[in-house]
């Protein structure tokens, strides 16, 4: 799925399991490995990580429906200037949260970026906050819902090709 405008871009897609052979844990047996490029006027950088299980990055499109129908509320920073985000998972790799809104119907998406997927100048920086890294994109409502069909497209086809070879 492409989070994209003007200044910045998130691309995200699931590529597969991180295991290649099922392991019998229902747990391990189910992180799937997220590839991201992350464009910014800082900078460019790629990751790939295995951050979501596969319950977890269906919650994905779920969420970008919910900010094109209006449903999700601006997630302000709290009294101290932190942001959390309000779509987070076990991994802290990769969340989201609604940034603003405006009355055309843009929504201003977060994507919060920490550990693996933080940009370069970030890694291993033992000061630097978890999900204090933001990458801030403007989009209207078709487009966070064609991002939300890609996610599912990708996430689909990992899960149908990996299911076939673990059988």
């Amino acid at each position: 799925m492409l989070l994209n405008d003007l200044a910045s871009s998130v691309d995200l897609r699931p590529v597969r399991y991180q295991f290649a052979t099922v392991r019998g844990d229902s747990y391990d047996d189910n992180w799937l490995v997220i590839d991201g490029t992350v464009m910014t006027p800082e900078g460019s950088w790629s990751f790939a990580d295995p951050c979501l299980l596969t319950g977890e990055a269906h919650q994905v499109s779920a969420w970008l429906r919910a900010v094109a129908a209006g449903t999700v509320a601006v997630t302000e920073p709290d009294a101290a200037g932190e942001l959390s985000p309000d779509t987070w998972f076990i991994e802290p790799v990769v969340a989201f949260s609604l940034g603003d809104r405006s009355e055309g119907g843009t929504a201003v998406i977060r994507v919060h970026l920490s550990l693996e997927a933080a940009p370069p100048w970030q890694q291993g920086d033992d000061g630097a906050d978890i999900y204090q890294y933001v990458v801030e994109v403007g989009m209207n409502a078709a487009a966070l819902l064609h991002a939300a069909d890609q996610w599912d497209l990708s996430l689909a086809g990992v899960v149908r090709l990996s299911e076939c070879s673990r059988v």
